[in-house]
């Protein structure tokens, strides 16, 4: 590596994350932030969007860009009192857009925030004992954990851990609290220090999720970090660890591609917290800082290999990471609908489409929850899916919530493909995004839907998932159909990932549109119903009549395409 990306400078020189975020809060003459600030507000859960749809009129009339910002929560395992949720409701109504989206990574995103909106969003947020710390940018962001309803004391374990490292791997620096809710800097105190994170951050973004089997619900090998908890006599005895997952590209760079992660080994419960530090100052001190698309922990272990990396661990550690134990994944998705778990509370998970909470005709969801929220005595759990559990219901209020899910058009029946759809924010907000997903993505599943009926697979649970760029925020190269945007109404189709989320997918076809998709999916759809063993997920089956060749690794993703792909 040969000198330092802009970025590390920026970070270097920020004054701990400060920049002169504040001063440029304050300068009402434009509705964006500079550049560099755009860098820095990114540590503190904001992004600097524009509202893409209106780019060309307002140039046309030489016009500023429609500036907005997102803010998301840090909420480590997702879960939120109802409380927690009208002050969320609230927020998205008065400062935010009017919809609140969960994402895949158990949180809450607000979008369309107009920068005078923005100071007073976060006070908002701090009011409700929440917080956008870290959210983004180059550190630990937020946790994530298998919901599992049905098994609440393994899920309170693993909820613990998640918010334990969370907290253990936050930011020490008080620009957050300074910048957003006004809390005064102690003039000529001590000199901050990042005894973990360092005075520049990580080289790059850094996630831990941790999953209960059979459940693979946080799809454990497409993080930096994957905590599989082992299971003995019904409590966690430990932890298999998974190292160097991660799933961004580039298109046309072969030397980018989403990774899933290896099991290096197993820590006894109580050197989880210990083990995920030290794996992250190894990414801290041997991640790329000068070119960032390398720069993530992926690459870190293909550069210096498994071997060196978990040998550097261990030395950090002062001891070894045991063998792994034995474990078994099932699937990935969310069991909708009701379960009433060990100790009779039940629980129902909603389905709430690629993550958006709004109000449509015939199904009131934002308004239906919020009405929950005003009764419910539990709490809420986003889902790594995008989907929410409206947790720990009495058996003496499931009634009510039962006829509040009616009431608002909230307990439809879905068809399996639908049931395991999920889809980025892209257009109109995301400046990354170079096709349509969330908005698109529901359309696509109704014509296949159609396909899928007719070939008695409509209860089916197929995965599939659609980003509007090669970062894969919706984890696409893991689905059994993948769809990657290319270009405006053009996708790369990827198949075979697995259906508990073990393997990758492969590339299928290239630059294809809505009518392509479906015209190519449907004869599989048609085979697989013929010709699928018993109990055969369509993933196995397109691999097993070689549609496509397994993808056995990340370094391999881009290898065993048809000729005409790998031009």
């Amino acid at each position: 590596m040969s000198g330092l990306s802009r970025n590390e400078t920026l970070k270097e020189n920020s004054d701990y994350l400060r920049g002169t975020i504040a001063e440029s809060l304050r300068n009402a003459i434009t509705g964006s932030v500079p550049e560099d600030d755009t860098q820095l507000t990114k540590f503190h859960g904001i992004y600097q969007q524009d509202d893409r749809d209106l780019r060309a009129e307002r140039a046309k009339k030489k016009m500023e860009k429609a500036f907005i910002f997102m803010a998301r929560l840090r909420i480590p395992g997702g879960e939120l009192t109802p409380g927690q949720w009208l002050q969320v409701d609230d927020i998205a109504r008065e400062r935010a857009n009017g919809t609140i989206r969960l994402t895949t990574r158990q949180t809450i995103q607000f979008h369309g925030i107009i920068k005078s909106n923005l100071k007073p969003a976060i006070r908002a947020i701090h009011d409700a004992m929440l917080d956008t710390i870290a959210a983004c940018g180059d550190v630990n962001r937020g946790v994530i954990c298998s919901a599992n309803p049905y098994q609440p004391a393994l899920r309170a374990e693993v909820l613990a851990l998640a918010r334990a490292l969370s907290g253990h791997l936050l930011p020490r620096t008080r620009a957050w609290h300074e910048i957003w809710v006004d809390e005064e800097r102690v003039a000529g105190g001590d000199e901050e220090e990042e005894p973990i994170l360092g005075r520049t951050y990580l080289p790059r973004k850094f996630k831990i999720a941790i999953t209960v089997p059979p459940l693979n619900d946080v799809d454990v090998f497409a993080h930096e970090i994957g905590l599989i908890a082992i299971v003995e006599e019904g409590a966690i005895i430990g932890y298999n660890v998974v190292a160097g997952g991660g799933m961004g590209m580039t298109h046309g760079q072969l030397d980018t591609f989403p990774r899933t992660g290896d099991v290096i080994g197993f820590c006894e419960a109580d050197q989880a917290i210990d083990v995920c530090e030290k794996i992250v100052t190894v990414q801290r001190d041997w991640g790329d800082r000068a070119d960032r698309s390398h720069a993530r922990m992926k690459y870190t272990i293909e550069r210096r290999g498994l071997e060196a990396f978990v040998a550097e661990l261990e030395t950090r550690l002062g001891y070894k990471l045991g063998p792994a134990r034995p474990y078994a994944f099932e699937r990935s998705g969310d069991r909708l609908g009701w379960v009433q778990d060990e100790g009779g509370r039940w629980h129902y998970t909603l389905f709430v489409e690629n993550g958006r909470v709004h109000d449509v005709p015939g199904r009131a969801l934002m308004s239906g929850l919020r009405a929950i929220a005003e009764v419910h005595q539990g709490s809420f759990v986003i889902t790594t899916n995008q989907n929410l559990t409206i947790a720990a219901i009495p058996e003496t209020e499931k009634p009510t919530i039962e006829r509040l899910l009616a009431e608002h058009g909230l307990d439809v029946s879905l068809s399996g493909l639908r049931a395991n759809a999920m889809a980025c924010v892209a257009l109109p907000t995301c400046g990354l995004a170079l096709a349509e997903s969330e908005r698109y993505l529901p359309d696509l599943v109704t014509a296949l839907e159609a396909e899928l009926e007719r070939c008695g697979l409509s209860h089916d649970a197929i995965t599939i998932r659609m980003t509007g760029c090669p970062n894969g925020c919706a984890r696409p190269y893991l689905a059994e159909i993948g769809l990657v945007g290319r270009g405006p109404g053009t996708y790369n189709l990827y198949l075979g990932g697995a259906h508990n989320g073990t393997r990758l997918n492969k590339l299928y076809r290239k630059d294809v549109g809505h009518e392509a998709i479906v015209a190519v999916l449907s004869p599989l759809f048609a085979a697989y119903a013929r010709e699928r063993d018993v109990g055969e997920h369509f993933a196995d089956f397109v691999i097993r009549t070689g549609v496509v060749k397994p993808t056995t690794a990340g370094n391999a993703f881009h290898a065993d395409l048809a000729p005409e792909l790998a031009a």
